[in-house]
């Protein structure tokens, strides 16, 4: 059982990495753009998991744990940051292949029902950090993208996001505890809602949706930046 997170992980990466290669979605052609959107998304999230895990907001149960650690994280959390997004932008990316940049009428609405959400969440568990950390950041996050970055991608995320919730709650519902004694990741309910779907915490949901979506903002530009440089090398001299 000590190899479970790890497994869990290296689960959710190897078909996505192995489909990369597929002459049809040729996602290794992108791993300049991909792999340093991953790293850096994974920054902040690996600081912020850190102090949480100081203070007590949630932890890990030894017995799923290979025992490795780094920047007081079980190293199994820290490829975590690595894997899931690396399995989510390879989703993200095959429908943008098949879609491209997709509009959404209901983008916008969408967007709305998010912040909306997570005032009233953030609101609702006011004090409590997870709660009002996840909620505030996500809103934030949605505010500067609709705002201010006001990305073409963002619809297509919000349509490929919805497929992701399946393998989201397979996922988060084995490391929260879903046919386990105990949960490979636990949670001090004092610091969230205490509202579960099955065994995840109600933030989780909107923690990965902030997750994925700075993964993909960061992957969307780097992306077009290896584009401009493509065109600018094609493009006849004067």
């Amino acid at each position: 059982m000590k190899l479970l997170y790890l497994l869990v992980d290296l689960g959710a990466i190897s078909v996505p990495l192995l489909a990369s290669f597929h002459p049809k979605i040729r996602l290794h052609k992108h791993w300049k753009a991909l792999w340093p959107a991953i790293l850096i998304a994974a920054v902040p999230f690996i600081i912020w998991d850190s102090y949480f895990t100081k203070i007590g907001v949630w932890g890990f149960t030894p017995e799923y744990l290979t025992g490795f650690g780094l920047f007081g994280l079980p190293i199994e959390e820290i490829l975590f940051f690595l894997c899931i997004p690396y399995a989510c932008m390879f989703t993200y990316f095959c429908f943008r292949q098949w879609k491209g940049q997709l509009s959404l009428k209901s983008e916008q609405r969408v967007t709305w029902v998010c912040i909306g959400l997570c005032l009233v969440l953030g609101l609702t568990g006011a004090g409590r950090y997870y709660t009002s950390s996840a909620m505030s950041s996500l809103a934030i996050f949605l505010i500067y993208l609709k705002w201010q970055a006001k990305p073409q991608w963002l619809g297509l995320f919000y349509y490929s996001h919805q497929f992701l919730l399946i393998p989201f709650f397979i996922v988060n519902g084995i490391l929260t505890g879903s046919g386990l004694k105990k949960p490979v990741v636990w949670y001090n309910n004092a610091e969230n809602l205490g509202v579960r779907i099955f065994t995840i915490p109600i933030e989780d949901i909107f923690y990965g949706m902030l997750l994925l979506s700075l993964n993909a903002f960061l992957f969307e530009y780097f992306l077009q930046k290896a584009e401009k440089r493509a065109t600018s090398k094609t493009r006849p001299h004067a």
